[in-house]
């Protein structure tokens, strides 16, 4: 096919969604891809930052999202393949709660549909397998043997360095004014230019609300920050050892990841800031009294952490009422949508990232569940109200 004859798609952010869509749409002989990024290559900014990102297939969240999960995972397996980089590190993820948390049930019930590898504990198998975590009377556990932790910064790069060696144009440290939808196609409006295209992928995540004027009363942003703590003997702690986890006690989520700089572990709890409506209004740091309480929560849950943070970082993310995601296309079909990932949507980058492609070159046949559509969306904000916090 002619370089004339091929359908010039524009994707409007270059994070997690972004950077994967491009390098499935650069994949295709039929495709022009363009890429738009209002700040650099990989930066610090976006929600996918922060050196590792818990991926699961036992999903609390529910069954629905297990099928996306295994097609991820294939997906990162072959983002690496391409690459040649470790992106995806398959040590396990281990969630600990009292049996009758809903998370734990719910994580029993994915594990029971799906027939997913894992390993079940009680409270002294625990203590044994795991001697790192403090285990509480009556907690059970369950080892995803298909999780561990992405990397997301690295996955990211390896992404946009395939699409850019496959031909796709990235713009970066260029904002994006305005999407216009016009007679045959539409504008991306820049700065310093007016882009046309045929297809437009906004996938600009907390962003997406100064250019789609629809999403502004679904989305709510999440406060979402990361912490790191050194273990007296850090080798109880690396990637052979020490799964990744989740601790749900109480009101308080608790996750994190292996040491992958030697000295640190992350661990960190869930949000505790109000929701916000737009960016600008997001904290970039913690108060010293934040990071005092989730040092002894840290503490608590891990007795050779010193409780004092050697890091930390705060980012953010759009939430939906029920926190699913909005992966919907125009009627023009000309933009297609993808945001809204709710503070768990790193891990589906890759198949968000190909149905968002899909959408955009084969709209009518892309195979998309319809609760992920826009109106769907609209209609559960008219029943339940915006998102107001408290999730992890």
């Amino acid at each position: 096919m002619s370089a004339q004859a091929k359908k010039r798609i524009v994707v409007v952010g270059l994070g997690a969604v972004g950077a994967l869509a491009a390098w499935r749409l650069s994949q295709r002989d039929d495709v022009e891809v363009i890429g738009i990024e209002q700040y650099g290559k990989v930066h610090d900014r976006g929600s996918y930052a922060g050196e590792s990102r818990v991926f699961r297939t036992a999903y609390h969240e529910g069954g629905r999202y297990v099928p996306m999960l295994q097609e991820s995972r294939r997906l990162w397996r072959e983002l690496e393949q391409q690459s040649g980089r470790e992106l995806y590190l398959e040590v396990g993820a281990l969630s600990i709660a009292q049996p009758d948390r809903v998370e734990m049930r719910t994580t029993l019930d994915t594990v029971r549909e799906f027939d997913l590898p894992h390993t079940l504990y009680d409270t002294e198998e625990l203590r044994r397998a795991h001697p790192q975590h403090n285990v509480h009377d009556g907690d059970v556990g369950v080892l995803d043997h298909h999780g561990g932790g992405i990397r997301p910064e690295v996955s990211l790069m390896a992404a946009l360095d395939l699409a850019e060696a496959a031909g796709a144009q990235l713009h970066f440290h260029t904002p994006v004014l305005a999407i216009e939808e016009e007679p045959g196609g539409v504008v991306v409006r820049t700065p310093t230019e007016a882009i046309r295209a045929d297809t437009v992928i906004l996938a600009s995540g907390s962003w997406s609300t100064r250019l789609d004027g629809r999403l502004r009363d679904l989305l709510r942003l999440q406060v979402l920050g990361l912490t790191w703590f050194m273990p007296t003997d850090i080798a109880a702690f690396l990637p052979e050892r020490f799964p990744a986890f989740l601790r749900d006690v109480g009101p308080v989520h608790f996750f994190g990841a292996p040491s992958l700089d030697g000295y640190s572990i992350k661990a960190s709890s869930n949000p505790t800031w109000p929701v916000a409506r737009d960016v600008d209004e997001v904290p970039r740091e913690y108060t010293r009294h934040e990071l005092v309480k989730i040092g002894q929560q840290a503490k608590e849950f891990f007795p050779s952490l010193n409780p004092e943070p050697v890091r930390s970082s705060v980012h953010h993310c759009a939430y939906t009422p029920d926190r699913t995601p909005i992966v919907d296309v125009s009627e023009s079909e000309r933009v297609v949508t993808v945001t809204g990932l709710s503070g768990h949507g790193f891990k589906f980058a890759p198949v968000l990232g190909e149905w968002a492609a899909r959408l955009a070159t084969q709209p009518g046949d892309a195979g998309i569940d319809p609760h992920f559509s826009l109106a769907a969306h609209l209609d559960r904000l008219a029943t339940v109200g915006p998102y107001r916090g408290g999730g992890h």
